[in-house]
């Protein structure tokens, strides 16, 4: 394995100069960029396919890994909505001058140096690596071994493009895929600002213990929806159906439905054709587990089954007797990623979405929403599930911190 340390301290200086480039270089070298990856895809979908070729193709991570035409098309104009976007440092955030004085202006500038972590999605890789670019950042891009051919593939014609346009290539680096590259990059303090896990729930918790580099995380998903007695049946159903199937293998996806009793039998008879048709697996507690009998996909769930994150055609399901209950099934079970209630009652939604802690809380629309370009942010590093920094689309107006300039004329205290 190379040395991790001297490609660090690369992307370090990299970045440096990076805020030296101009704002047309920047959204040029994005544009082309896009471009770029379009004219080159049949390469990249190659080298993805030897990647492919490794996998267990039952395993939910292959469809997260998978590229083919139209998803390069979906990341090329990925790219081409981030260079539209606004350069989101250098905004001034405040001014004052003081009796003495002096000039105070709070302004907002880049991060330096983003450290990502992440597992298959190859598609991470360009929207790192341009979020960062737009943002005046440095990134360091450690990918999994699944997505080693890919991610190479990818970040060459990256590289390729900033050398063309006169940005320096070592402010987007690819680190070697083997696991012992982390060990560094964990306790490169001096050149990393921020350290984000993108991936399972194994991945983020083994960063934020090991790490010296300050963490965001961008959490798994264990999503919920509550469809409640007040629900109109034939919505609650399209919601349900929706943010199960629709991509199931995502950290968006609905892994329990919780269903009021009161409705159950009639939504869950509604349910059950259109879970059937994806041969979607159902883990049912008791109670749903009678109502269920006669659905051909059906196991008893456990305990464990509650706090699964799926990333599959699985599904669990439970009876509750009201919203109460339903809150303390998600405040227990919940990784406050994205939560849903399907109502009628605008005072149980109201109620729902003020007590719900998660990144993103919905009343009567999919979880399959949780996503910086569905909330018209552009592309976004993961959802950040924590307080701190960021939470929910970590998109590129979080990609900065603050600075204070403070400009006088001789002032001493």
């Amino acid at each position: 394995m190379k040395p991790v340390q001297p490609l660090i301290l690369k992307t370090y200086k990299a970045a440096i100069s990076l805020r030296r480039a101009t704002e047309r270089s920047i959204k040029a070298a994005l544009t082309d960029l896009a471009r770029s990856l379009e004219a080159n895809s049949a390469a990249l979908i190659r080298a993805n396919r030897k990647d492919l070729a490794r996998q267990d193709p039952n395993n939910p991570r292959t469809d997260r890994l998978l590229l083919n035409e139209d998803r390069v098309r979906q990341i090329a104009n990925s790219i081409r909505t981030i260079a539209r976007l606004s350069d989101p440092g250098g905004r001034l955030l405040e001014e004052k001058e003081l009796k003495n004085g002096l000039l105070l202006q709070k302004v907002t500038v880049p991060l330096g140096v983003v450290g990502v972590i992440y597992e298959s999605r190859p598609n991470v890789t360009f929207d790192i690596a341009a979020l960062c670019l737009r943002s005046r950042n440095g990134c360091l891009l450690k990918g999994s071994s699944e997505a080693e051919h890919t991610n190479k593939a990818a970040v060459a014609i990256i590289k390729k493009v900033l050398k063309a346009h006169g940005i320096d290539p070592d402010c987007v680096t690819l680190l070697p895929s083997e696991r012992e590259a982390v060990q560094e990059l964990f306790t490169a303090t001096k050149y990393v600002d921020v350290l984000i896990p993108r991936g399972s729930d194994a991945l983020i918790r083994f960063v934020r213990k090991n790490s010296q580099v300050p963490v965001i995380e961008t959490g798994a998903g264990v999503c919920h929806i509550y469809v409640e007695s007040a629900a109109a049946i034939h919505k609650a159903v399209n919601i349900v159906v929706n943010a199960k199937v629709s991509r199931p293998s995502v950290c968006n996806a609905v892994d329990t439905v919780l269903v009021d009793a009161k409705i159950a039998g009639k939504f869950l008879n509604r349910l059950q054709p259109r879970f059937l048709e994806h041969k979607v697996e159902i883990f049912a507690d008791p109670h749903a587990h009678k109502l269920l009998k006669a659905y051909p996909y059906l196991q008893k769930a456990t305990p464990a089954d509650f706090g699964r994150e799926f990333l599959s055609l699985k599904c669990a399901v439970k009876l509750v007797s009201d919203l109460d209950k339903a809150l303390d099934h998600i405040r227990e079970y919940s990784t406050k990623h994205s939560e849903a209630i399907v109502s009628e009652n605008q005072k149980k939604c109201q109620r729902f979405l003020e007590e719900v802690d998660a990144a993103a809380v919905y009343a009567n629309a999919s979880t399959r929403f949780t996503d910086g370009e569905e909330f018209g942010l552009g592309a976004e590093i993961g959802i950040s599930t924590q307080k701190l920094h960021a939470r929910g689309p970590f998109a590129l107006e979080k990609l900065v911190t603050e600075k204070w300039l403070v400009k006088g004329s001789g002032q001493v205290r």
